[in-house]
């Protein structure tokens, strides 16, 4: 059988890079972006230029696809980034709305430059790398949780207006990833003396959680079930404290909870 034809996001380093590799070996053929593209022959994977900021940048990276293999069966929104701890009033609007336009908007402009190559096809599966932030607060870090709370509900909305053409939308849900994700983190811009000390710890904190986090592997391993399963969930968690947090967040009281992420947090 040809095999599948998938587009991965943000694959030069980490989740992106991992689920990339995972796919191609599960005999996908894999079309990676970046912003700088790559040179060839040094993955296992055709590397291709993309600003997911950019209108233009996303149809010519799916037209490109779509003339070499004349069809996408999967789509990973995984491009994105994130800020430094900071309080929220830490970033300036434009800031903001920068982050959006890549976390949040880059996935609305590569999924509507897709489905309609996927409904012409009756298949296809949209997979958004979301976060266990999508269900949970993040103090300091209340712009980041923001993009993927929204990607939270936009692709639980796509899913089912796409089923009656066979395509499917899927979130999945890591929790802390051992990943250069923090090499590309935004410092804020408007940062308040109010906030010093908070920057801080929330900074030490995370340094420390991420020493002992899970590696990309566990991400793109839940990935490529997710591409894989006959009757996809609407959501997966990637890795034992994403499943816990989901469980806790499903069923413990909303107090317990919140007391609970002021303690890990330090918070009191």
């Amino acid at each position: 059988m040809k095999s599948k034809i998938a587009l991965v996001t943000g694959a030069s380093s980490g989740i992106g890079e991992a689920t990339a590799n995972r796919l191609t070996t599960a005999g996908f053929k894999v079309y990676g972006t970046s912003r700088r593209g790559a040179p060839a022959g040094r993955r296992a994977y055709e590397m291709l230029p993309l600003d997911v900021t950019s209108d233009a940048s996303v149809q010519a990276v799916v037209e490109t696809v779509m003339g070499l293999e004349g069809r996408i069966d999967v789509l990973v929104n995984n491009a994105g980034f994130g800020v430094a701890p900071a309080g929220a009033e830490e970033s300036s609007v434009e800031q903001a709305q920068t982050i959006f336009d890549t976390n949040f908007f880059g996935v609305l402009r590569m999924t509507r430059a897709v489905l309609p190559h996927m409904r012409a096809q009756s298949s296809g599966r949209v997979i958004n790398i979301g976060s266990v932030l999508g269900f949970l607060p993040m103090p300091y870090g209340a712009l980041y949780a923001a993009t993927k709370h929204a990607i939270e509900g936009y692709s639980e909305s796509l899913d089912h207006e796409l089923r009656n053409w066979g395509i499917r939308s899927v979130v999945i849900e890591p929790a802390y990833t051992k990943t250069p994700f923090d090499a590309n983190l935004l410092e804020p811009d408007a940062t308040l003396d109010a906030y010093r000390e908070a920057r801080a710890a929330m900074s030490a904190h995370i340094q420390k959680v991420m020493a002992g986090a899970e590696g990309p592997d566990v991400v793109a391993g839940t990935v490529l079930k997710a591409a894989q399963a006959q009757r996809p969930k609407l959501r997966y968690t990637a890795g034992g404290l994403a499943a816990r947090l989901r469980l806790l967040r499903t069923f413990a009281p909303a107090g317990v909870m919140d007391a609970g992420m002021r303690k890990d947090l330090r918070l009191a």
